[in-house]
């Protein structure tokens, strides 16, 4: 899956999702693009692209709080949600959640960087994030693994999840309309190992064909 912003400052992305049958296939795009919202811009994160900017590129690393969402290639982690059950179609491992489900963003705390239920485990944390809001944001969420040594200050809790509107920015992570996060979930294949790309439309244009990514 693509996120793509028109520079390092913007909050708008176009979002899209691409597969191919093996690594030397073309890539063909799944549906059209659609409309998603990141951070207060955008930020080198740690993934599968290694840490921060890549050779020949330049640009801010992504830290706690800096409320930018992580630039780079990341695995896709668990779903979560607030329904007993993942909507029609997923395949993704998904854990229904409740107050006691919190994300970690204490870079003290062992837990740093994870999702836990409060109460299977010690609590050692004095900040964290309610996996079951008040609001509609966390209904569906996908985990995007950035920084997945849990590096202190490094970033934590970032996800695909539901956005408040169009033109509101996110503290970090991708949003987008409920029924495209569902789309995007009832088409995650965990044989296929799917990846997601957040990238501004310069860097992507140098690094798409060094790391095989789509020619949009």
């Amino acid at each position: 899956m693509l996120a793509v912003v028109d520079d390092w400052g913007a909050v708008s992305a176009e979002l899209s999702r691409w597969t191919r049958d093996h690594d030397a296939a073309p890539w063909q795009r799944v549906a059209e693009p659609w409309p998603g919202v990141i951070g207060s811009g955008a930020a080198w994160g740690s993934g599968l692209h290694g840490d921060g900017p890549p050779a020949g590129q330049e640009g801010a690393s992504k830290r706690e709080g800096d409320g930018r969402s992580p630039a780079g290639v990341f695995a896709l982690g668990g779903a979560y949600g607030y329904a007993d059950r993942a909507p029609k179609g997923t395949r993704w491992r998904y854990t229904p959640v409740d107050r006691r489900w919190v994300c970690v963003d204490d870079s003290a705390s062992r837990a740093y960087g994870t999702i836990v239920e409060t109460s299977a485990v010690e609590k050692d944390w004095t900040s964290s994030e309610a996996m079951a809001r008040r609001d509609a944001l966390y209904t569906w969420v996908v985990e995007v693994a950035h920084n997945p040594a849990h590096v202190a200050a490094g970033g934590s809790c970032i996800f695909l999840h539901v956005w408040r509107k169009a033109d509101s920015p996110t503290v970090g992570c991708t949003a987008m309309e409920r029924g495209k996060l569902e789309d995007v979930l009832a088409w995650l294949d965990p044989e296929a190992q799917p990846v997601f790309v957040l990238l501004p439309k310069a860097s992507y244009a140098a690094l798409a064909a060094p790391w095989g990514l789509p020619a949009r």
